[in-house]
């Protein structure tokens, strides 16, 4: 019987308050469904769809030296459809974005991309969250 490789699962998500609005990503990445790493970043002013772009952008250079054969789960159905090529890319800056995920996709042997419900990406949704929180908390009082 042959040993079946578990791929890495990245689960991302994008948090915009506002459309555009102040943004950040939460990334989650599980190996055998433990966590082997969190990652939340502040990424400025950005539409819904541009964070959840942004998001994957990010994953995909973090996990470059993790492994080759990965998962993406999102539940944005935008992003997962026009990463699966059944809806195309309209917006300008989704098409730039899209462009750079293209040439850091070269670096893996293997990407599925899987939408989910937004209940089983919570985690990736309350990363994304809290660094928008804490930037908002650090900045000056205008």
């Amino acid at each position: 019987m042959a040993l079946v490789k578990l791929l890495l699962n990245i689960h991302i998500d994008g948090a915009s308050r506002g459309n555009p609005g102040l943004s950040a990503i939460g990334i989650i990445i599980k190996k055998d469904e433990k966590i082997i790493r969190e990652y939340g970043e502040f990424i400025g002013v950005r539409t819904n769809n541009q964070a959840e772009y942004e998001a994957l952008r990010r994953a995909l250079e973090i996990c470059i030296d993790l492994d080759t054969d990965v998962n993406i789960l999102s539940d944005s159905e935008l992003l997962i459809n026009q990463r699966n090529l059944k809806y195309r890319i309209r917006n300008q800056e989704l098409k730039i974005l899209s462009r750079e995920i293209a040439n850091l996709e070269k670096n893996y042997n293997k990407i599925i991309y899987k939408h989910i419900p937004r209940s089983k990406n919570s985690r990736a949704d309350y990363i994304a969250n809290k660094a928008l929180d804490k930037h908002l908390s650090t900045r000056a009082p205008v």
